[in-house]
Parts: structure tokens; sequence; C-alpha cells
């Protein structure tokens, strides 16, 4: 290590975020999961017996999935190479391996790859892990928030214990914030702030079992607290609800997921590429499936643009399907890509309009029968009873048009879509007149 580098260490190992100093070093020392840590609980017998298996940890974040693994690996005294599945790929999988397998060959020792928020892997790179799995060329281990049964491909799955993590209980978040507290070498306890009991129970019900929230919440209010004169450096319950207010969390379910995505439709929907890229990042750095982004697309494309450029749908399509296939990070790649075309494009809702209008008369009108001329008649009884009597097949007429009325009777002259003046829908505007025109000059008693 160079003398730069361990001085890049000392410098963040000193400004890490409160919730990263205080990661336990040892297992006794972790809060939370006891049915899994406890006197004679499963995970407690693995450990001890210093031969891992592949798992998986599922549970909420802030429950302590990568501080266990972490934990784990030292206890075993395995190697562990960590990454995570939001901005790493195969490239990074293949290098693991390859170091994995010359240090069983060079030093006689197991290595653990740690797989963050792994169901960001697609399909193609869990079956990557296949075979070394199997093969014991490496012990992995993932940690994912989301439901494996859906995210984690069957043969891989098959091949980990999985285990469930708890969120955190209300002890178990008091436990980590009076360390937090009191702990002069990791904590703050060299700031000499009290906590009183009304804060403390505010940060408890805001973290929701989440021990990172609650620590960054306590973080932002000590830092607040520190401001005050000396001898009144006391964390209050308005102290913490000050903090609350500048603390943001982006999650699949929060408010902030929502607000971001719509920002993204907003932005690209106002011809603003700039702003859509922009908040397009924002979700890609805060872990946002990236496959939820693509189908968002595919959806502006057909509600926002349509017609006035029929490519933008293909476009959005293709961005989809090469976000399945490659996964992050390439595919941040093709995401930006469809979003700067689709900003960028002719916009136009008439798609979108006219069917919500046709919805609307099909919900409060009565089933009107098909016209008759419209009817298959594929018996002779069908055809006797008129079904298809009287249909004009188009490409018997000029301009491949007949000028036949196809809406129920009752509907007669309904109009449901009308293009705008915007890109390719102009060329639509100009074919629909046309044929407009046509209609009066089309002999009726033209049969196919």
């Amino acid at each position: 290590m160079t003398l730069f580098e361990h001085q890049q260490i000392q410098y963040l190992s000193k400004n890490a975020p409160l919730a990263t100093k205080l990661r336990p070093t040892q297992i006794r020392d972790f809060v939370g999961q006891d049915h899994l840590l406890g006197e004679n609980c499963v995970l407690s017998k693995i450990i001890s017996s210093n031969r891992l298996p592949s798992m998986l940890f599922w549970g909420p974040p802030g429950s302590g999935k990568t501080t266990l693994v972490t934990l784990i690996a030292q206890s075993a005294d395995y190697l562990i190479h960590t990454i995570s599945a939001v901005d790493s790929g195969t490239k990074d999988v293949r290098e693991i391996i390859k170091k994995s397998r010359d240090s069983i060959t060079t030093a006689n020792k197991q290595s653990i790859l740690f797989i963050d928020e792994i169901h960001r892997f697609n399909k193609a790179q869990q079956d990557i892990l296949l075979p070394y799995v199997e093969d014991g060329s490496i012990t992995l281990i993932g940690a994912t928030t989301e439901n494996p049964s859906f995210e984690i491909i069957t043969p891989l799955l098959s091949r980990m214990h999985l285990f469930l993590l708890h969120p955190l209980n209300k002890k178990d978040i008091e436990i980590i914030l009076q360390r937090a507290v009191t702990d002069e070498e990791r904590g703050l306890g060299k700031s000499k702030l009290t906590l009183d009991d009304e804060a403390q129970s505010v940060i408890i019900d805001a973290a929701d079992g989440d021990a990172r929230v609650a620590l960054n919440t306590l973080e932002l209010a000590a830092q607040i607290a520190l401001t005050s004169p000396q001898s009144n450096r006391v964390i209050t319950k308005t102290t913490i609800s000050e903090s609350l207010q500048h603390a943001t969390r982006y999650d699949k379910t929060g408010d902030e997921h929502y607000n971001t995505i719509s920002a993204f439709i907003k932005s690209v929907r106002a011809s603003d590429p700039n702003a859509a890229i922009y908040w397009l990042s924002r979700m890609l750095k805060a872990g946002e499936d990236p496959l939820f982004i693509a189908r968002r697309l595919v959806i502006l494309a057909s509600e926002d643009i349509g017609l006035a450029d029929p490519y933008a749908l293909s476009v959005a399509v293709a961005a989809q399907q090469a976000t399945h296939f490659l996964g992050m990070p390439e595919s941040r790649i093709p995401l930006a890509e469809a979003t700067i075309y689709l900003a960028t494009s002719n916009k136009s809702n008439s798609a979108y309009q006219a069917i919500n209008t046709a919805i609307r008369d099909t919900s409060k009108e009565p089933d009107y029968p098909v016209p008759l001329h419209l009817r298959n008649a594929p018996s002779k009884l069908m055809k006797e009873l008129g079904y298809g009597k009287d249909y004009m097949y188009s490409h018997d007429f000029p301009g491949h048009f007949s000028g036949q009325t196809n809406l129920p009777e009752q509907l007669k002259g309904r109009t449901y879509y009308e293009p705008t003046q915007q890109g390719h829908e102009k060329i639509i505007s100009e074919r629909l007149r046309e044929w407009w025109n046509l209609k009066g000059k089309i002999p009726r008693d033209k049969s196919p």
C-alpha cells in the first residue's frame, strides 16, 4: 500500500458516516436477528463450524445484511470479495472467481463472493455463477431486499441456504442509538451530547426497523445540536424534527420513489433531455430497478409521443429488451439513449386520448350489435341470415379505401382519434382528410 492510499483510507475512515463507523467488528456485538444468531440457532451453528455454505440473506434495508456477511467471513477466516449488483457486471464476477481459485491453490484459503442487491443481476448474469457455486470455486453469499422466489433463478436459489432477516425491533434500535451516543472511539461520545428519551423515541419510530436510518437521523441531529453552547448540547425532539425534514429516503414504495419517477416522466414529456437524464441518473444511483424505468419509457412512448413519432415505441421496447438482456451497469446506456430519444421526439397524446374516450363510451353505452356487413359468414346459414352482406372489400376501391361505415349504427359519425399536426401525425392527418373527401365519391353498388 502506498503512502497516498494509506492516507486516503485514513481520511475515509475518519469522515465515514456514523452508520459505517459503528458497524460491529465481532459477531457478539451484532444487534438483532436473534432467531438466527441466538444460542443453538442455525446460523450460529454454521458460523461455529467454520465451513460456510452458499447463503442468501433476504431482509429489509438496515436489518444488518451486509454487516452480518462481513462478520461471518471474518469469523470463519474466509477471504471476502464484495461487489454490488447495481454497478458491477459479469467481468467483475469472473475476475473475483479467478482470484478465489488462485487463493485456494496458493494459500489453501476459501473465498466468499458477496453480491449486495443480488436481485439486480439478470438471468444471464445469475447463470454465470452456477458452475462456480457447484464446484466450490466460491462460496456465494447474496443480500436482497426483494422476494428471491421472483428475483433469483431457481437453479441458483436451490444451491443456497435462504435466511430471512427481520426489521430491527425498538429495543434493538435503542441499543444501537445508545452505543452511538456513548462510544468515544467510533461514535459521538467525545462530543458530550445527550439524547433525551423523547427524542430517542421519535428516532426509533421514524427508523421503522432500519438501523441506518436511525443513525443517519441521529448524526444530522448531532450536527445541529453541536452548534449550541457547550452547556446545552442536548438532542431534543425539536432537534430530531428539524433533522428529519432534511432526511430523504428513496425506496420502492416511499414518497421519494414516486416523486423522482414523476419528475423523470414529466421531464421527458416536457422535451427536456437534460432534466430527464438527471432524474434517470438519480434513480439508477438510488438502486431503482432498471426494468421499472424501462417499462415507464415504453408507456411514455405510447402515451406522450404516439404516432407523432412511430419509431419511439420501437426504441423504448428495444431499450427494455436490452435492459433485460444486459443488466446493470451496462443497461444504463440503452436507458439513457431511449430517454434522450423520447425527450427530443415530437409529442402527441392522441392515441392515449382515443382509447380513453372509446373506453368511456363502451363503459356507459350498451353493447351494440356488430353491423351485419362486418360479421364473418363461414356457413350457409350465416350467409342466409345476412352475415357479411354488403361488405365492401377495401382493396377493390381506388386508393384501397371503401369509405364504408364500420361503427354500430347508434354511434355513426363518432370520432375518437384526432391527430395532431406534430411530426408523423401531420401526414396521418392529411391522409384522413383525403379519405374523408373520397367518401362522397365512392359508388355504393360496387361489391367484392
